[in-house]
């Protein structure tokens, strides 16, 4: 008897007791209500995150599921409809809710025009706590209008509850940041700009024309103009101009209430929403007389043109010092060292050869960049050195210069290869100049200098005369201090003849191609394996043994060892495929990239939701490739300044890891209008869009982007 009613006690504490005591947390339904349903239309509320944390702002959204055929409405519907309207008059701990509005569609019924949203929309809200570090209790009353033949309106009363305590993302977060990348801003993000807007005709029907730019040519633009009082504007009509990067659209504005009366456009500023597929910008503005007089529609693409053509010339110029660039240089001041006391004709013939090899691959790679913009594949400075072919070419390449300038060979070889890079090694060689040529052009491309990011840009997001033209500047400025030789040729024959100290120095230069080998082998760690890279290694010293044999055996076993060095040039290709194919040396998928504890992966669907929350956020897109990065990572980023300034204000590093492929990175720098790296980008409170910091970073230059976006801490020298 008595085990029955500890049996009957021990039901009743199973099934009463413990959900009594839970049922507050449970009540609160996780970070969104349940679909709360309407006639044609549900809704509920969602959270990015699970609990409020000490986050001053929780973002939010109301998620809007609409039944086929039926649309709700923009802040502004048009010619009919209401606007959606929430009040949060019952919820406690709540400041503000902040309501924003994703970019609409417009929609056509008979003679009447409509914007707003059909099937799904969420509509963003930051919600700004009173009391840091506190449970808040949501209570929204959501009033829509539904429209399709006929307008229901909609009415929900929706109850969220997030508790104190600490706050992850949530499953919505992703969703809610998406649809507030929608909502018009300022244009940077996306590569538009507002330029302007001008009126004119009468007071009682005026034409108003309003000026926008973007970085890619626009599609099919649609113009939103709220303004107020009872005013109303006309369907939009667009002029393209500049190969469809400016589009002039021109909307005539009536007084709503009767035919005759005067439109007043100068009490307040009118609202301009242009959107063109999935980009969009705002722009509020009072349009007056001649407002677009400062728009020159007919020079403006050859005057932007010419200006971008000057920040390349000059970026070009600055890549013969960047560190990528130092192999070529010193095989090409060996060559200059040999003129010394030579004939200016010959030293002339020689740098215009180099000069055309460089400009030559710089229009090369722009007939590359073209094709693969018209393949629709996503193109970019530098990202052949994603393809662990191209690395191993690359070593191939500077192992053959590096044995050629230790003297280890002066015969013909077996291979065209061989062939080019005993070319390239003579000086009497026109081919082989214009073989250094090129291959410094190679060798640059994983390095940004200043100027070079803006200007590649520019090109990447435009049509093909502009890539062609710019790629032609880059290649001239790259090649501005060969033109300078080539026109002043006593530069080389002044130097002293060459001598036996000569070689002396041709092998002192070899140590710095091995040690570019090794920078690329170590890149090859990376992209493949460390099993590949010690693969090729061991072949690149075989090529250095049979190099040193060649010269000491008779010419038949010559032959053979000349088959050999061809063999292992081609088994160097074959190793990073054939090696994963094999299994052997495969890396873990699940590697993490980010190899620095105080950097987390870059993930760009955290970041509003971090920033919203009052965070800082820097962002850092590099590769093992790139030179520049690693420069940026040593000098300033890896110090002992700036990591404690990064610690001591909360700040939190991502790194984005462009080392192989990825279309995700690659979007995200396009976003920018960026195509290369080095690229940083710092996101705050005051700065939610990210400010930008230069391609060669300073540690004044991260601590202005800091300071710019909201932290107020001071990096001190060390």
């Amino acid at each position: 008897m008595v085990a029955r009613i500890r049996d009957i006690l021990h039901l009743i504490v199973i099934v009463v007791v413990i959900p009594a005591i839970l049922w507050p947390s449970l009540a609160a339904g996780g970070p969104a209500t349940d679909w709360l349903e309407g006639p044609k239309a549900d809704i509920r509320l969602i959270s990015a995150t699970t609990a409020v944390g000490d986050f001053e702002a929780i973002p939010l959204g109301i998620e809007v599921r609409l039944d086929d055929g039926w649309k709700t409405y923009w802040r502004s519907p048009g010619d009919a409809g209401i606007p959606p309207h929430v009040s949060w008059e019952k919820s406690v701990n709540l400041a503000t809710a902040v309501f924003e509005w994703p970019a609409p569609i417009r929609f056509n019924y008979y003679d009447l025009e409509t914007f707003g949203y059909d099937k799904r929309v969420v509509f963003p809200i930051t919600a700004q706590l009173r009391n840091l570090g506190e449970a808040v209790k949501l209570r929204a009353q959501v009033d829509l209008l539904i429209c399709e033949d006929v307008c229901i309106p909609h009415s929900y009363k929706a109850s969220l509850d997030l508790p104190a305590g600490p706050a992850n993302p949530s499953e919505f977060a992703n969703m809610i940041d998406r649809y507030q990348n929608q909502v018009p801003g300022d244009g940077s993000r996306v590569g538009l700009a507002f330029a302007g807007a001008d009126v004119s005709g009468t007071d009682i029907k005026p034409l108003i024309r309003t000026a926008f730019r973007a970085d890619t040519p626009f599609e099919a633009p649609d113009l939103l103009v709220e303004g107020a009082g009872d005013v109303v504007f006309s369907n939009p009509e667009f002029e393209f101009l500049d190969s469809g990067h400016m589009v002039l659209a021109s909307v005539t504005a009536k007084d709503a209430l009767g035919e005759g009366a005067p439109v007043d456009l100068k009490s307040d500023p009118l609202t301009f929403t242009l959107i063109d597929g999935a980009r969009s910008i705002e722009a509020r503005a009072t349009p007056v007389a001649d407002g677009l007089s400062h728009i020159d529609t007919g020079g403006l693409a050859t005057t932007t043109l010419l200006s971008i053509m000057a920040l390349a010339l000059v970026g070009g110029l600055i890549l013969n010092l960047m560190p990528c660039v130092l192999p070529v240089i010193l095989i090409k001041l060996s060559t200059v060292i040999s003129h010394g006391g030579g004939d200016p004709k010959e030293v002339r013939l020689g740098f215009l050869a180099t000069t055309a090899g460089i400009v030559a691959s710089f229009l090369t790679l722009a007939s590359l960049a073209v094709s693969v913009k018209l393949a629709g594949f996503a193109v970019g400075w530098g990202i052949q050195f994603q393809q662990p072919l191209f690395v191993v070419s690359l070593v191939v390449i500077l192992t053959l210069f590096a044995a050629n300038m230790w003297g280890m060979f002066e015969v013909r070889l077996p291979g065209k290869v061989s062939d080019v890079a005993v070319a390239a090694g003579n000086k009497g060689s026109l081919g082989g100049q214009f073989f250094q040529g090129a291959f410094a052009t190679l060798l640059a491309t994983p390095c940004t200098a200043p100027f070079l990011g803006t200007s590649i840009g520019f090109a990447l997001s435009r049509g093909a005369v502009e890539i062609y033209a710019i790629f032609l500047a880059l290649g001239v400025g790259m090649a501005l201090p060969f033109i300078l030789v080539a026109v002043f040729p006593v530069l080389a024959t002044k130097l002293p003849r060459p001598g036996p100290w000569i070689n002396w120095l041709k092998k002192f230069l070899s140590l710095a191609l091995i040690a570019t080998v090794g920078w690329l082998l170590s890149v090859m760690s990376v992209q493949v394996s460390v099993a590949a890279a010690i693969v090729v290694a061991a072949l690149m010293a075989a090529i250095f043994v049979l190099f040193a044999l060649l010269n000491r055996v008779p010419e038949r076993t010559g032959r053979a060892l000349g088959a050999g060095v061809f063999t292992a040039a081609v088994l160097a290709f074959v190793a990073p495929i054939a090696l994963p194919a094999l299994g052997i040396g495969v890396q873990d998928s699940a590697q993490v990239t980010v190899r620095d504890e105080a950097w987390v992966p870059f993930d760009e669907s955290a970041v509003p939701a971090l920033v919203a929350q009052g965070n800082v956020v820097f962002v850092d897109v590099m590769a093992d490739w790139c030179i520049t990065c690693q420069v940026n990572k040593k000098r300033v980023l890896d110090t002992q300044a700036i990591t404690d300034t990064f610690e001591r204000g909360n700040v939190v590093l991502m790194r984005a890891d462009w080392t192989k492929p990825s279309d995700a990175i690659a979007r995200y720098l396009a976003s920018f209008n960026r195509f290369g790296i080095p690229f940083n980008v710092i996101y705050g409170p005051n700065s939610p869009r990210g400010v930008i910091l230069p391609e060669l970073l300073s540690k004044y230059a991260v601590l202005g982007g800091l300071t710019q976006v909201g932290v107020k801490e001071k990096i001190v020298s060390r």
